[in-house]
């Protein structure tokens, strides 16, 4: 048995004990006896269950929703993103200046503010915070975060005013430091290795946040527990003090029936992930489905152009054309998947619409092939130079019914001749076989970030290359337009321009053929009708600071 298939089957076991103990006891109930008149109520546990385990607590590696959703709870940021307007707001930081070309940040502190452990959050440890997280330490397996750009150095103004300097324009930075990527961390935690940060030691991660993780079972549970002494919330929040809640019993519960089942059954107040075909479900036994938007990059397939056959931008546009998107949604998915226009949700900053690039047509599709010399073969696929024509999609785990639609969409592409392969693997087999386009031609993902640079984030070289632009065996680059296009997003200071510059990216991807945006990922949240004030941040990640029980 491979160690994932392991640490899921022991997960399982674990969630399955906890609901039955649950079942047999009972939720903590809030201290208040009356919420009738719709007022917060103080206390409680509440018992929320996760799709997967986290893997790391190291603020810049919390793009992984498990990641995300406990950074968001455990570390305070320096800045607050609306998450209904994405407008930026003081947090930890009373107010801020930014020179003309966005190369020079400073940043005045709210004074009191503490960790858990009672040291001070001044400028000293905000400055030691973005020093490792615009730097790294990869003696330590310690990344630059992907969402800061051009970082050179720190200054510690005073106690509570700190600068920072950057060898080149980084208009995203503002945006980054409300990120769950910038969580602020105490001085000794940033002294961990990258394995210190790893599950089995997030007892030992402070924080400044409303709540701390007193105790874990590695890749089955923890339990989060409000400070008593929290008091800096972002000011713009609804909330101020210490959290409604008592505690929060996370549970990691992978199979979908068992998430669903407890919610439904009362043995859960709270899920994530509930998966598109269980959506019905869930609201006619009375529980709310929360659906918020990602607001970044859309899920999407990216056609790894530097592979010998998708080389070819006429095969790269009979992909496009033999993909039947609304039926992905009608068959896979429900309303809170809208299709996607662009590489760039809605809801995104800079969005453009350039659907046009992305029509669904069978017979262009099949004209395309023909013009590119793939014809078809006695078996229905086609073939050139005696070879099939075969492509291999990785899987994406971590998003929603991934192997269902690609599925789908291989018995689609199989219409106009192709063989659409799926890549599922253990995970060190992945890894390897995805950094290498001749193996995995088309991978599946998307990146959630409510800022213009989240497209450089997805694409460039530097970042995820997910298009592989760059080749890992001879650090090569394919499209140094693309690279150039990207650079622009994120070293341009003028606001308008650089609305101009993510425009000017979506329309060359899309004219490219390098991408097949599919759907507009949210994040599917199931809850009981007793589970008040809900909210997320800006992409998505659940927020326990408000939320109260009335039963």
């Amino acid at each position: 048995m491979s160690r994932s298939i392991l640490r899921i089957a022991v997960a399982s076991v674990a969630a399955t004990a906890l609901l039955v103990l649950t079942a047999c006891t009972g939720s903590t109930n809030p201290t208040s006896s009356d919420a009738s008149n719709g007022e917060p109520v103080a206390g409680g546990t509440l018992v929320y269950l996760e799709h997967q385990a986290h893997t790391t607590l190291y603020p810049p590696s919390a793009g992984f929703y498990p990641n995300g959703g406990l950074a968001n709870n455990l570390f305070d940021r320096l800045v607050w993103q609306d998450p209904e307007t994405l407008e930026l707001k003081p947090w930890i930081a009373t107010d801020w200046e930014i020179n003309a070309d966005a190369t020079v940040y400073t940043f005045n502190l709210r004074d009191g503010v503490t960790f858990s452990d009672g040291s001070p959050l001044d400028a000293e440890v905000v400055a030691k915070n973005f020093d490792l997280y615009g730097l790294g330490d990869p003696e330590r397996g310690l990344t630059v975060s992907e969402a800061i750009n051009n970082y050179d150095h720190s200054e510690v103004v005073d106690d509570d005013t700190v600068t920072f300097h950057f060898s080149a324009p980084a208009p995203g930075f503002l945006q980054a430091t409300s990120t769950n990527n910038s969580g602020l961390v105490s001085a000794d935690t940033l002294d961990f290795t990258l394995e210190e940060f790893a599950p089995g030691n997030s007892t030992n991660v402070v924080g400044s946040g409303p709540f701390t993780i007193t105790d874990e079972t590695i890749g089955t549970s923890l339990t989060l527990t409000a400070r008593e002494d929290y008091d800096w919330a972002a000011p713009d929040r609804a909330h101020q003090g210490r959290a409604y809640l008592d505690e929060i019993q996370i549970t990691v519960t992978p199979e979908d029936s068992v998430r669903v089942g407890a919610l439904t059954s009362g043995q859960a107040d709270y899920i994530r992930y509930v998966e598109a075909q269980d959506e019905e479900q869930v609201e006619s036994a009375g529980f709310t489905i929360y659906a918020p938007q990602t607001n970044g990059v859309d899920n999407h397939l990216s056609l790894r152009f530097r592979s010998g056959i998708l080389s070819d931008i006429r095969v790269r546009q009979a992909l496009i054309a033999g993909i039947d998107r609304e039926e992905l949604n009608e068959v896979i998915y429900t309303d809170n998947y809208p299709v996607a226009t662009s590489i760039l949700s809605q809801g995104a900053l800079g969005y453009v619409n350039t659907d046009e690039y992305y029509t669904f047509d069978p017979d262009r599709a099949e004209s395309l092939l023909d013009e590119a010399g793939w014809t078809v073969g006695a078996d229905g696929i086609r073939e050139k130079d005696g070879e099939p024509l075969t492509i291999v999609v990785s899987e994406a785990a971590a998003q929603p019914r991934s192997f269902e639609a690609l599925t789908q969409i291989s018995q689609q592409l199989k219409k106009i001749g192709v063989d659409f392969q799926i890549l599922r693997a253990d995970a060190g087999t992945f890894a390897e076989a995805i950094r290498d386009a001749e193996q995995v031609p088309v991978s599946n993902s998307m990146v959630a970030r409510a800022d213009l640079d989240v497209i450089k984030s997805q694409f460039y070289s530097a970042n995820r290359n997910s298009l592989l632009n760059l080749n890992y065996e001879d650090s090569t680059i394919g499209d140094e337009k693309l690279e150039e296009l990207l650079r622009a997003v994120a070293s341009e200071p003028d606001p308008a321009k650089r609305l101009e510059n993510s425009a000017a990216v979506q329309v060359y991807v899309a004219e490219q053929a390098y991408v097949i945006p599919l759907f507009e990922e949210p994040q599917v949240y199931g809850a009981a009708d007793h589970v008040h004030d809900v909210s997320f941040e800006s992409v998505a990640r659940p927020s326990f600071y408000e939320v109260w029980l009335d039963k």
